[in-house]
């Protein structure tokens, strides 16, 4: 399967990891939940960890990567405060200003 199209997710927070096995096919991810999550990859994506925290989705077809790359960020959308969760590589988050003590 020749690779296409790509997207890269980065995974921001202490302890919050992802790991691939069977070949790409099944994505875990620690979460900071009770729990791993756990997602089945699509039959034209495929799935790959550089690093515990840089996810790389790849496939011939772009909706199809860019549906499940969008569905891994849903697990964990990035939090406006502190910035944690999972984010585009690309992509930049305006971190809001907390309470104001007096």
């Amino acid at each position: 399967m020749e690779a296409k199209f790509f997207r890269f997710l980065r995974v921001v927070g202490v302890g919050f990891k992802a790991r691939t096995e069977s070949a790409g096919r099944q994505l875990f991810l620690k979460l900071g939940y009770s729990h791993e999550v756990e997602l089945a990859v699509p039959p034209a994506v495929r799935v790959f960890c550089f690093k515990p925290n840089i996810i790389c989705c790849t496939g011939i077809d772009k909706e199809r990567v860019y549906q499940f790359a969008g569905a891994v960020r849903n697990c964990k959308p990035p939090e406006v405060y502190k910035g944690k969760g999972i984010l585009y590589l690309d992509e930049v988050i305006k971190l809001k200003p907390g309470k104001q003590s007096k």
